[in-house]
Order: structure tokens, then C-alpha cells, then sequence
């Protein structure tokens, strides 16, 4: 039972009540609980018909409901949601409210039209050795001049516009060993760069570049960072546009950064610190 907060009577209060009846009028009780006559009657009786266990209150959903949908309309309702009507025009057709086909519609899990198209199974690749395909991205990250109104309690917070910085990050397709670097921008002299010395970081590891693969920014798509793809032998390919789920080794590294690092802990500031400080 889940009475509320204003409740004259519980269980305990009902049994008090049903048992001062036997030595005391039923006007007398109601008016010591608070309560109508009517409504120490009705406890009485139900004490009555089934002791105890009756005066607890009963669930309010009704035995029957005609309006009930039948297994037959809601093959109905998922047969015309198949031909792309809209829920009032489902309603309209079979002659049903229309919060009944809504709530239909919903638990067939049709009540959007996106959820009606075949989702084309997930298809995972991964290249068999460390340096056929590398996966490029850049993240925006806001520089860091101090402690921001969320950390600090209070919107008071004197804040200068530091600007952005960009996190360049480089995923090997088959290791998954990353390299990361952070530059002022995502023009295309800061990506030939980063491609420079991640060729050269994985290099010293053992690793021989065969291919990178990037989205379409217009840093991958200049010639400067197409020039230096070819001086050092590595195909580009690049991803289809809106398919962000084809470089997605880069999109989880990203994810994973901002979870484990740049958001991980509250920063003062964002400048790199001089060797050895």
C-alpha cells in the first residue's frame, strides 16, 4: 500500500477503527477519526466479508476494459504503420482512439518511421599487421585559463577567451597503439606535421605506414597533406561524408580521451609545463 501524506486511515488505523465499533457508536468513531459515517460503514462491512487482510486498499484497475486492443487490431495497426500512415490516419482507418494507436504503436516499437527501415548489419574490419591502415582525427578542446563557474560553485568567475587548441590523434588499425599531439590549429601545415612525426614515432617502433584514413576535412583534402602522403608512399583514403562510424577506432580514442583526460580532473590551466619542471 502507498498511501499518501494526508491519509486518515491505514490498515492498522482501519482494524482501530472496526474494533472500537463493538462497544461504541458508529457516529462516535467517525467523528473521533476524523472521518464520515459513511465511510466507517463501509470498513465495517469489509471487515465483515473478509477480516483483516480486507481493510487494505485494493488496486483501482478495472476488471475489464472493452476498449482493449485484441492481438488481430494490433496486426492491424502494424500492417497500415507499414505503409507509412501517420497515427491519426491509422485511427481514423480502423476506427480506434488515438491515443489507443499511439500507445500501440509504441509498444510495437513503430512510432517512429525511422525504426521501420532494415538497419544494414554492422560489418567490423581489422588489418592483419601494425601499419597497413592508420585512423587520423582532430578534436577542438577549449584552452584552459582557469577553473570554470561549474567547478567553482559560482558564476563570479573572471574568464579571459583563451581560444581552442586541436588534438590530433593517430590509431594503428591492427595494434591499436596511438599517437597523439596537440597544435594551435587544424590547417593543413599542423596535419602534414603530426603526419610527419607519427610516421617517424612508428617508425622507430617497427611499424612501415601503408595507408591512413581520414573524414573529408579540408586539411586531409589540401594538397599540401596529399604531396606529403605521396613522398612517403601511403595511400589516403578517406571515409564517405556523414559515415563517422567508418573511422571509428579514431572516434573511440577520441571519446575515451575526453573521458580519462581532458575531463577527468579539474585543470588550472592548459599550457605545457618546461622540462624539468
Amino acid at each position: 500500500m502507498n498511501s499518501h501524506k494526508n491519509a486518515k486511515l491505514t490498515p492498522r488505523g482501519r482494524e482501530e477503527m472496526v474494533r472500537r465499533l463493538d462497544s461504541m457508536p458508529a457516529a462516535v468513531v467517525a467523528a473521533g477519526f476524523g472521518v464520515s459515517l459513511r465511510t466507517v460503514r463501509k470498513w465495517k462491512s469489509r471487515y465483515r466479508q473478509g477480516g483483516v487482510e480486507a481493510l487494505v486498499d485494493k488496486s483501482s484497475r478495472p476488471l475489464r476494459c472493452r476498449s482493449k486492443m485484441t492481438e488481430e487490431v494490433y496486426g492491424e495497426v502494424f500492417s497500415l504503420r507499414q505503409k507509412r500512415l501517420t497515427g491519426d490516419a491509422i485511427a481514423a482507418r480502423l476506427g480506434c482512439g488515438r491515443s489507443s494507436v499511439f500507445r500501440a504503436l509504441r509498444k510495437l516499437d513503430c512510432s517512429r518511421l525511422a525504426s521501420l527501415e532494415v538497419k544494414p548489419p554492422v560489418r567490423r574490419y581489422q588489418w592483419e599487421k601494425p601499419g597497413q591502415m592508420l585512423h587520423l582525427d582532430i578534436k577542438r578542446l577549449g584552452r584552459i585559463d582557469g577553473v570554470g563557474h561549474r567547478k567553482a560553485g559560482t558564476r563570479q568567475v573572471y574568464r579571459r577567451r583563451p581560444g581552442w587548441e586541436y588534438l590530433h590523434v593517430c590509431v594503428d588499425d591492427a595494434s591499436r597503439v596511438a599517437y597523439t599531439a596537440i597544435h594551435p590549429d587544424e590547417t593543413a601545415e599542423s596535419a602534414v606535421e603530426f603526419l610527419w612525426h607519427a610516421v617517424a614515432w612508428y617508425t622507430e617502433r617497427g611499424m612501415r605506414i601503408e595507408r591512413v584514413l581520414t573524414d573529408n576535412g579540408a586539411c586531409y583534402k589540401s594538397r599540401k597533406f596529399r604531396e606529403a602522403c605521396q613522398e612517403f608512399g601511403i595511400r589516403h583514403k578517406r571515409t564517405r561524408p556523414y559515415r563517422p562510424q567508418t573511422n571509428g577506432k579514431a572516434e573511440r580514442f577520441i571519446q575515451t580521451a575526453l573521458k580519462e583526460w581532458a575531463y577527468a580532473q579539474t585543470y588550472t590551466h592548459s599550457w605545457k609545463p618546461k622540462r624539468g619542471a
